[in-house]
C-alpha cells in the first residue's frame, strides 16, 4: 500500500482519483489547491503526488518547482491538466516531474502512471517458494496482509461412506438454491480478491465483470473490501 496525495481543484476529479485508487488498496490524501498540499507534505511523506498544473492560487509546475529547490521532491510525481501546451509538460519534466497525464484521465491510464511511478528505483522483492498443496484441496492465497482466500475441498476419489451427502466441497447444500449460490459467490470472489491483493482492476478482469458491477455485486454479498487490501 503506497501513500499517495492528489492535488486537484476540481471536487469530482479529487473524489474519483481517490475511490479509484483506495480500491486499488492504497491510502490517499487530497488538496484542492497549492496551500493544502503544502501543509500536506510538510507533514507527510508520500511515495506519489498527483499534481493539477492550472490551479488559482499556485500552479502546478510552480509548486513543482519549489519543492525541487528545498529539497522536498523526494517522490515521483505525476502531472495533469486537460489544456497544457507541450511546452508546459517538458517544463515540469524538465524540473523532475516523472509522467504526465492529459484530462480526461482513463482508469487505465491512471492504474499504469501510478503504478510506474511507484515502481520507479523500487528493487522487486524476491518471490517466496510456493507451499506444495494438499492432495485434493486447492492451495491457500496469501496477501501481504496474511490473508487468506477461502480453501474448497474438492471432491474426494473414496469418499467415506460415513460422509454427510450435503457436505459436497465444503458447502452445505441443504440449504435453498439463493443461499447456496451466494455463499459460493462470495467465497469465488473472496478468493480472487485475496489473489489479486485486493485490486478491483484486476478482478474485474479475471471474472469478466464490469467494474461498477463488480462493486455493487460484492456490497450486495457482503463481502469486507478492506481485508483484501494491500499493504
Amino acid at each position: 500500500m503506497a501513500n499517495i496525495l492528489v492535488v486537484d481543484d476540481e471536487l469530482g476529479i479529487r473524489d474519483l482519483l481517490s475511490e479509484i485508487l483506495n480500491d486499488e488498496g492504497h491510502s490517499v490524501d487530497v488538496a484542492e489547491n497549492a496551500t493544502q498540499a503544502r501543509l500536506a507534505r510538510n507533514e507527510s511523506g508520500y511515495d506519489l503526488v498527483l499534481l493539477d498544473i492550472w490551479m488559482p492560487d499556485t500552479d502546478g509546475v510552480s509548486l513543482l518547482k519549489e519543492w525541487s529547490m528545498t529539497g522536498l521532491l523526494t517522490m515521483p510525481v505525476i502531472m495533469m491538466s486537460g489544456h497544457a501546451t507541450i511546452d508546459t509538460a517538458v517544463e515540469a519534466t524538465r524540473i523532475g516531474a516523472f509522467s504526465f497525464l492529459e484530462k480526461p484521465i482513463t482508469m487505465q491510464k491512471l492504474l499504469k502512471a501510478v503504478e510506474q511511478g511507484l515502481q520507479r528505483n523500487v528493487p522487486a522483492p524476491a518471490a517466496a517458494p510456493a507451499a506444495p498443496a494438499a492432495p485434493g484441496k486447492v492451495a491457500p492465497s496469501f496477501t501481504p496482509s496474511g490473508y487468506s482466500a477461502p480453501v474448497v475441498a474438492s471432491v474426494a476419489t473414496s469418499a467415506s461412506p460415513d460422509a454427510a451427502p450435503n457436505a459436497h466441497q465444503g458447502f452445505d447444500l441443504d440449504r435453498p438454491l439463493r443461499e447456496a449460490r451466494d455463499g459460493f459467490e462470495k467465497a469465488y470472489f473472496e478468493f480472487h480478491l485475496a489473489r489479486e491483493g485486493g485490486s478491483m482492476t484486476r478482478v474485474a478482469e479475471k471474472t469478466g465483470l464490469e467494474r461498477t458491477h463488480l462493486y455493487r455485486k460484492l456490497r450486495q454479498l457482503g463481502v469486507d473490501l478492506t481485508r483484501n487490501k494491500k499493504n
